[in-house]
Protein backbone atom coordinates (compact mmCIF):
# COMPACT_ATOMS: atom_id res chain seq x y z
CA UNK A 1 0.00 0.00 0.00
CA UNK A 2 1.21 3.78 -0.97
CA UNK A 3 -1.72 6.38 -0.39
CA UNK A 4 -1.14 9.87 0.75
CA UNK A 5 -3.96 12.34 2.61
CA UNK A 6 -3.73 15.76 2.35
CA UNK A 7 -6.03 17.42 4.74
CA UNK A 8 -6.48 21.69 4.96
CA UNK A 9 -3.11 21.90 3.92
CA UNK A 10 -1.58 25.62 3.94
CA UNK A 11 1.33 27.41 3.31
CA UNK A 12 2.21 30.83 3.96
CA UNK A 13 5.32 32.25 3.65
CA UNK A 14 5.25 36.11 5.63
CA UNK A 15 1.90 37.43 4.57
CA UNK A 16 1.76 35.40 1.26
CA UNK A 17 -0.57 32.88 1.22
CA UNK A 18 0.56 29.82 -1.28
CA UNK A 19 -1.05 26.93 -0.61
CA UNK A 20 -4.41 28.11 0.76
CA UNK A 21 -6.40 24.59 2.30
CA UNK A 22 -5.80 21.95 0.15
CA UNK A 23 -7.63 18.58 0.61
CA UNK A 24 -6.55 15.65 -1.86
CA UNK A 25 -6.65 11.63 -1.82
CA UNK A 26 -3.63 9.80 -3.68
CA UNK A 27 -4.63 6.15 -4.21
CA UNK A 28 -2.35 3.33 -4.28
CA UNK A 29 -0.45 3.08 -7.28
CA UNK A 30 -2.03 6.01 -8.93
CA UNK A 31 -0.57 8.03 -11.26
CA UNK A 32 -1.29 11.72 -10.22
CA UNK A 33 -0.07 14.40 -11.93
CA UNK A 34 -0.50 18.42 -10.40
CA UNK A 35 -0.46 20.62 -12.95
CA UNK A 36 -1.16 24.78 -13.07
CA UNK A 37 0.61 27.84 -14.24
CA UNK A 38 4.00 29.37 -12.90
CA UNK A 39 3.37 30.38 -9.34
CA UNK A 40 -0.05 27.94 -8.73
CA UNK A 41 1.81 26.27 -5.73
CA UNK A 42 2.32 22.83 -6.99
CA UNK A 43 6.47 22.82 -6.99
CA UNK A 44 5.56 24.09 -2.78
CA UNK A 45 2.63 21.59 -2.39
CA UNK A 46 5.30 18.76 -4.04
CA UNK A 47 7.86 19.96 -1.65
CA UNK A 48 5.90 19.77 1.22
CA UNK A 49 4.75 16.28 0.48
CA UNK A 50 8.36 15.25 0.61
CA UNK A 51 9.36 17.13 3.93
CA UNK A 52 11.14 19.42 2.09
CA UNK A 53 8.89 22.28 3.21
CA UNK A 54 6.37 22.56 6.03
CA UNK A 55 3.06 22.79 6.17
CA UNK A 56 1.85 25.91 7.69
CA UNK A 57 -1.49 23.89 9.30
CA UNK A 58 -3.01 20.73 7.90
CA UNK A 59 -2.35 17.20 8.22
CA UNK A 60 0.50 15.19 5.74
CA UNK A 61 -0.73 11.51 5.69
CA UNK A 62 1.44 8.92 4.14
CA UNK A 63 0.19 4.97 4.60
CA UNK A 64 -2.29 6.10 6.93
CA UNK A 65 0.47 7.89 9.54
CA UNK A 66 1.09 11.40 10.19
CA UNK A 67 3.69 13.11 8.51
CA UNK A 68 4.56 16.24 9.71
CA UNK A 69 7.19 16.06 12.19
CA UNK A 70 8.94 12.99 10.33
CA UNK A 71 12.15 14.36 8.28
CA UNK A 72 12.45 13.75 4.46
CA UNK A 73 14.38 11.13 4.51
CA UNK A 74 12.30 9.21 6.68
CA UNK A 75 9.08 9.31 4.85
CA UNK A 76 9.63 6.68 2.36
CA UNK A 77 9.14 8.45 -0.52
CA UNK A 78 12.20 9.30 -3.58
CA UNK A 79 12.00 12.48 -5.74
CA UNK A 80 13.29 13.11 -8.75
CA UNK A 81 14.11 17.01 -9.29
CA UNK A 82 13.60 19.44 -12.67
CA UNK A 83 18.06 19.16 -12.61
CA UNK A 84 19.73 15.68 -12.56
CA UNK A 85 21.61 16.74 -9.64
CA UNK A 86 24.25 14.20 -10.81
CA UNK A 87 28.14 13.68 -9.38
CA UNK A 88 30.02 14.41 -13.04
CA UNK A 89 33.29 12.19 -11.08
CA UNK A 90 31.14 9.25 -10.43
CA UNK A 91 30.04 6.54 -13.10
CA UNK A 92 26.05 5.62 -13.91
CA UNK A 93 26.41 2.66 -11.20
CA UNK A 94 27.82 4.61 -8.57
CA UNK A 95 25.40 7.59 -9.00
CA UNK A 96 22.33 5.48 -9.00
CA UNK A 97 24.11 3.51 -6.04
CA UNK A 98 25.31 6.47 -3.86
CA UNK A 99 22.41 7.07 -1.21
CA UNK A 100 23.02 3.07 -0.48
CA UNK A 101 26.22 3.56 -0.02
CA UNK A 102 25.70 6.32 2.39
CA UNK A 103 22.90 3.78 4.17
CA UNK A 104 25.94 1.39 4.71
CA UNK A 105 24.33 -1.27 1.96
CA UNK A 106 27.25 -3.90 1.23
CA UNK A 107 28.89 -3.59 -1.97
CA UNK A 108 27.21 -6.55 -3.69
CA UNK A 109 23.43 -5.63 -2.63
CA UNK A 110 23.99 -2.41 -4.09
CA UNK A 111 25.15 -3.69 -7.40
CA UNK A 112 22.16 -5.87 -7.61
CA UNK A 113 19.90 -3.43 -6.72
CA UNK A 114 21.62 -0.93 -9.55
CA UNK A 115 21.72 -3.77 -12.02
CA UNK A 116 17.91 -4.80 -11.47
CA UNK A 117 16.76 -0.76 -11.54
CA UNK A 118 19.20 -0.21 -14.84
CA UNK A 119 17.76 -3.22 -16.83
CA UNK A 120 14.17 -1.42 -16.31
CA UNK A 121 15.66 1.67 -17.49
CA UNK A 122 17.71 -0.01 -20.28
CA UNK A 123 20.66 1.54 -18.65
CA UNK A 124 23.09 -1.60 -18.23
CA UNK A 125 25.33 -0.67 -21.13
CA UNK A 126 25.71 2.80 -19.49
CA UNK A 127 26.96 1.90 -16.27
CA UNK A 128 30.83 2.66 -16.47
CA UNK A 129 29.72 5.59 -18.13
CA UNK A 130 30.00 9.12 -16.60
CA UNK A 131 27.12 11.72 -16.68
CA UNK A 132 29.23 13.99 -19.18
CA UNK A 133 28.89 10.90 -21.97
CA UNK A 134 25.36 10.69 -21.73
CA UNK A 135 22.31 12.39 -23.24
CA UNK A 136 19.73 14.39 -21.22
CA UNK A 137 17.41 11.34 -21.87
CA UNK A 138 19.99 8.87 -20.70
CA UNK A 139 20.80 11.33 -17.58
CA UNK A 140 17.30 11.75 -16.47
CA UNK A 141 16.97 7.61 -16.48
CA UNK A 142 19.63 7.88 -14.21
CA UNK A 143 18.28 10.38 -11.77
CA UNK A 144 15.16 8.20 -11.76
CA UNK A 145 17.18 5.30 -11.03
CA UNK A 146 18.44 6.78 -8.00
CA UNK A 147 14.85 6.80 -6.62
CA UNK A 148 14.51 2.99 -8.29
CA UNK A 149 16.71 1.61 -6.21
CA UNK A 150 15.23 3.36 -2.80
CA UNK A 151 12.18 1.55 -3.41
CA UNK A 152 10.47 4.34 -2.50
CA UNK A 153 6.39 3.95 -1.41
CA UNK A 154 5.85 7.02 -3.23
CA UNK A 155 7.65 8.60 -6.61
CA UNK A 156 7.31 12.48 -6.97
CA UNK A 157 8.55 14.06 -9.83
CA UNK A 158 8.93 18.01 -9.56
CA UNK A 159 9.36 18.78 -13.52
CA UNK A 160 11.66 16.29 -14.75
CA UNK A 161 11.23 16.99 -18.34
CA UNK A 162 11.97 20.76 -18.53
CA UNK A 163 15.19 20.13 -19.29
CA UNK A 164 14.65 18.16 -22.54
CA UNK A 165 14.09 19.03 -25.66
CA UNK A 166 10.57 18.28 -27.45
CA UNK A 167 11.58 14.71 -29.08
CA UNK A 168 12.82 13.77 -25.74
CA UNK A 169 10.42 14.91 -24.19
CA UNK A 170 8.04 12.53 -25.79
CA UNK A 171 10.22 9.77 -25.36
CA UNK A 172 10.73 10.20 -22.21
CA UNK A 173 6.45 10.52 -21.05
CA UNK A 174 6.61 7.17 -22.95
CA UNK A 175 8.96 5.52 -20.78
CA UNK A 176 7.53 7.36 -17.44
CA UNK A 177 3.95 5.80 -18.21
CA UNK A 178 5.86 2.16 -19.07
CA UNK A 179 7.92 2.59 -16.02
CA UNK A 180 4.52 3.44 -14.06
CA UNK A 181 2.90 0.44 -15.48
CA UNK A 182 6.40 -2.00 -14.46
CA UNK A 183 6.76 -1.18 -10.96
CA UNK A 184 2.73 -0.59 -10.47
CA UNK A 185 4.06 2.34 -8.17
CA UNK A 186 2.11 5.23 -6.97
CA UNK A 187 3.76 8.12 -8.57
CA UNK A 188 3.19 11.93 -8.29
CA UNK A 189 3.51 14.13 -11.01
CA UNK A 190 4.48 18.07 -11.03
CA UNK A 191 3.94 19.77 -14.67
CA UNK A 192 2.88 23.46 -15.99
CA UNK A 193 2.61 20.96 -19.08
CA UNK A 194 -1.15 20.01 -19.88
CA UNK A 195 -0.02 17.49 -22.26
CA UNK A 196 1.97 15.84 -20.20
CA UNK A 197 -0.81 15.88 -17.55
CA UNK A 198 -3.42 14.58 -20.25
CA UNK A 199 -1.49 12.02 -21.46
CA UNK A 200 0.36 10.37 -18.34
CA UNK A 201 -2.54 11.01 -15.70
CA UNK A 202 -4.69 8.59 -13.87
CA UNK A 203 -5.82 11.97 -11.66
CA UNK A 204 -5.39 15.44 -12.60
CA UNK A 205 -5.20 17.53 -9.74
CA UNK A 206 -5.64 21.33 -11.24
CA UNK A 207 -4.23 24.10 -9.24
CA UNK A 208 -4.57 28.23 -9.64
CA UNK A 209 -3.64 30.69 -7.10
CA UNK A 210 -2.91 28.01 -4.22
CA UNK A 211 -6.30 26.62 -4.52
CA UNK A 212 -7.71 23.18 -6.37
CA UNK A 213 -9.58 23.67 -9.21
CA UNK A 214 -10.81 20.46 -10.29
CA UNK A 215 -9.69 17.08 -9.58
CA UNK A 216 -10.64 14.21 -12.03
CA UNK A 217 -9.35 11.65 -15.00
CA UNK A 218 -7.77 13.51 -18.03
CA UNK A 219 -11.06 12.78 -20.25
CA UNK A 220 -13.57 13.89 -17.19
CA UNK A 221 -11.76 17.67 -17.18
CA UNK A 222 -11.39 18.05 -21.06
CA UNK A 223 -15.20 17.23 -21.41
CA UNK A 224 -16.64 18.31 -17.86
CA UNK A 225 -14.51 21.29 -16.21
CA UNK A 226 -16.27 22.41 -13.42
CA UNK A 227 -15.13 26.15 -14.11
CA UNK A 228 -13.75 28.86 -17.12
CA UNK A 229 -10.46 28.60 -15.93
CA UNK A 230 -9.85 24.64 -16.17
CA UNK A 231 -11.70 24.79 -19.34
CA UNK A 232 -9.13 27.05 -20.77
CA UNK A 233 -6.31 25.45 -19.20
CA UNK A 234 -7.07 21.71 -19.96
CA UNK A 235 -6.75 21.43 -24.01
CA UNK A 236 -5.04 22.03 -26.80
CA UNK A 237 -5.15 24.47 -28.48
CA UNK A 238 -7.07 26.15 -26.00
CA UNK A 239 -10.83 26.49 -25.76
CA UNK A 240 -12.44 29.59 -27.73
CA UNK A 241 -14.93 31.54 -25.43
CA UNK A 242 -17.79 34.05 -26.71
CA UNK A 243 -19.94 36.45 -25.17
CA UNK A 244 -23.95 35.55 -25.67
CA UNK A 245 -27.00 36.26 -24.71
CA UNK A 246 -29.83 33.42 -22.54
CA UNK A 247 -32.91 32.97 -24.35
CA UNK A 248 -34.36 31.07 -22.38
CA UNK A 249 -34.00 28.11 -20.25
CA UNK A 250 -35.80 24.92 -20.11
CA UNK A 251 -35.66 20.93 -19.76
CA UNK A 252 -33.99 20.58 -22.77
CA UNK A 253 -31.26 23.11 -21.75
CA UNK A 254 -30.27 26.73 -22.32
CA UNK A 255 -31.24 28.45 -25.67
CA UNK A 256 -28.75 31.24 -26.30
CA UNK A 257 -27.92 34.27 -28.82
CA UNK A 258 -24.67 33.96 -30.86
CA UNK A 259 -22.61 36.54 -31.73
CA UNK A 260 -23.95 37.78 -35.36
CA UNK A 261 -27.30 36.51 -34.73
CA UNK A 262 -27.74 32.43 -34.88
CA UNK A 263 -29.41 30.61 -31.91
CA UNK A 264 -28.65 27.07 -30.53
CA UNK A 265 -29.72 25.09 -27.70
CA UNK A 266 -27.11 23.78 -25.55
CA UNK A 267 -27.43 20.31 -23.50
CA UNK A 268 -27.04 21.90 -19.76
CA UNK A 269 -29.02 22.04 -16.35
CA UNK A 270 -29.96 26.48 -16.55
CA UNK A 271 -32.40 26.12 -13.79
CA UNK A 272 -30.19 28.39 -11.39
CA UNK A 273 -29.65 31.36 -14.22
CA UNK A 274 -31.65 34.36 -13.70
CA UNK A 275 -33.45 36.11 -16.55
CA UNK A 276 -30.98 38.84 -17.85
CA UNK A 277 -27.51 36.34 -16.48
CA UNK A 278 -25.08 37.23 -18.67
CA UNK A 279 -22.90 33.70 -20.19
CA UNK A 280 -19.98 33.05 -22.07
CA UNK A 281 -20.06 30.06 -24.64
CA UNK A 282 -17.23 28.15 -24.43
CA UNK A 283 -16.46 25.62 -27.48
CA UNK A 284 -12.83 23.39 -28.25
CA UNK A 285 -11.16 24.42 -31.60
CA UNK A 286 -11.28 20.46 -32.79
CA UNK A 287 -15.55 21.08 -32.33
CA UNK A 288 -16.02 24.18 -34.50
CA UNK A 289 -16.56 22.49 -38.17
CA UNK A 290 -16.29 24.92 -41.55
CA UNK A 291 -19.90 25.12 -42.80
CA UNK A 292 -21.36 26.94 -45.40
CA UNK A 293 -24.29 27.14 -43.25
CA UNK A 294 -22.98 27.89 -39.85
CA UNK A 295 -24.43 30.26 -37.49
CA UNK A 296 -21.06 31.97 -36.85
CA UNK A 297 -18.75 34.13 -39.12
CA UNK A 298 -15.84 35.42 -39.41
CA UNK A 299 -12.37 36.38 -41.93
CA UNK A 300 -9.39 33.87 -41.20
CA UNK A 301 -6.37 35.92 -40.20
CA UNK A 302 -3.31 33.49 -39.30
CA UNK A 303 -3.38 29.65 -41.34
CA UNK A 304 -1.26 27.03 -39.74
CA UNK A 305 -0.85 23.97 -41.85
CA UNK A 306 0.66 20.79 -39.38
CA UNK A 307 0.09 18.32 -42.04
CA UNK A 308 -2.86 16.22 -41.22
CA UNK A 309 -4.03 19.09 -39.47
CA UNK A 310 -4.65 22.88 -40.15
CA UNK A 311 -5.78 25.50 -37.63
CA UNK A 312 -7.51 28.69 -38.86
CA UNK A 313 -6.90 31.66 -36.13
CA UNK A 314 -10.84 33.68 -37.76
CA UNK A 315 -11.52 37.31 -36.33
CA UNK A 316 -15.30 37.68 -35.22
CA UNK A 317 -15.38 41.40 -34.60
CA UNK A 318 -13.36 41.80 -31.55
CA UNK A 319 -12.57 38.19 -31.15
CA UNK A 320 -10.08 35.74 -32.32
CA UNK A 321 -11.60 32.16 -32.71
CA UNK A 322 -9.09 28.93 -33.26
CA UNK A 323 -11.03 25.89 -35.44
CA UNK A 324 -9.03 22.58 -36.11
CA UNK A 325 -10.06 21.46 -39.52
CA UNK A 326 -8.67 18.94 -42.25
CA UNK A 327 -4.86 19.43 -43.10
CA UNK A 328 -5.35 19.84 -46.84
CA UNK A 329 -8.67 22.62 -46.64
CA UNK A 330 -8.39 24.84 -49.36
CA UNK A 331 -8.86 28.31 -47.20
CA UNK A 332 -6.34 30.70 -47.62
CA UNK A 333 -5.54 34.23 -45.11
CA UNK A 334 -8.31 36.58 -45.37
CA UNK A 335 -11.10 34.44 -46.84
CA UNK A 336 -14.32 34.94 -44.84
CA UNK A 337 -15.78 31.56 -43.69
CA UNK A 338 -19.08 29.70 -41.98
CA UNK A 339 -18.50 27.69 -39.32
CA UNK A 340 -20.76 25.91 -36.45
CA UNK A 341 -20.59 23.41 -33.83
CA UNK A 342 -23.03 20.32 -32.60
CA UNK A 343 -24.75 22.23 -29.11
CA UNK A 344 -23.39 18.94 -27.83
CA UNK A 345 -19.74 19.78 -27.66
CA UNK A 346 -20.20 23.12 -26.28
CA UNK A 347 -19.74 24.78 -22.47
CA UNK A 348 -21.79 27.70 -20.83
CA UNK A 349 -20.15 29.36 -18.33
CA UNK A 350 -22.12 31.80 -15.87
CA UNK A 351 -21.31 35.20 -14.44
CA UNK A 352 -18.98 33.80 -11.91
CA UNK A 353 -17.17 31.21 -13.98
CA UNK A 354 -18.77 28.44 -12.99
CA UNK A 355 -20.14 25.92 -15.76
CA UNK A 356 -23.60 24.74 -16.09
CA UNK A 357 -24.19 21.15 -15.42
CA UNK A 358 -24.26 19.03 -18.51
CA UNK A 359 -27.58 17.12 -19.05
CA UNK A 360 -25.45 13.94 -20.98
CA UNK A 361 -22.46 12.49 -18.99
CA UNK A 362 -19.96 11.43 -21.69
CA UNK A 363 -18.70 7.76 -22.22
CA UNK A 364 -15.10 8.51 -21.64
CA UNK A 365 -15.08 11.45 -19.12
CA UNK A 366 -14.20 8.78 -16.29
CA UNK A 367 -11.60 7.06 -18.18
CA UNK A 368 -7.78 7.32 -17.38
CA UNK A 369 -5.19 5.76 -19.52
CA UNK A 370 -6.15 2.45 -18.38
CA UNK A 371 -9.41 2.01 -19.89
CA UNK A 372 -10.57 -0.67 -17.90
CA UNK A 373 -9.82 1.38 -14.52
CA UNK A 374 -12.19 4.48 -13.51
CA UNK A 375 -11.44 7.48 -11.11
CA UNK A 376 -12.27 7.19 -8.38
CA UNK A 377 -11.99 11.17 -6.77
CA UNK A 378 -13.30 13.47 -8.79
CA UNK A 379 -15.20 17.24 -8.69
CA UNK A 380 -14.74 21.21 -7.79
CA UNK A 381 -13.17 22.28 -4.73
Amino acid sequence: MATLQLKQITKSFGDTDVIKGVDLEVNDREFVVFVGPSGCGKSTLMRMIAGLESATSGDIVIDGERMNEVGPADRGLAMVFQSYALYPHMTVEDNMGFSMRLAGVPKEARREKVLEAAKILQLEPLLDRKPKALSGGQRQRVAIGRAIVRNPSIFLFDEPLSNLDAALRVQMRIELARLHEELDATMIYVTHDQIEAMTMADKIVVLHDGVVEQVGSPMELYHHPCNRFVAGFIGSPKMNFLGVDLVRSGPEGVSIRLPGGGACTVPVDGSRLAVDSPLELGIRPEHLQLDDEGPLTGEIRVLERLGGQTSLYVQMGEAMVTLMTDGDVAHRVHDKVRFGFEPGRAHLFDAETQALPSLHQHPLAGLTRHDNRLSSTSGCQ
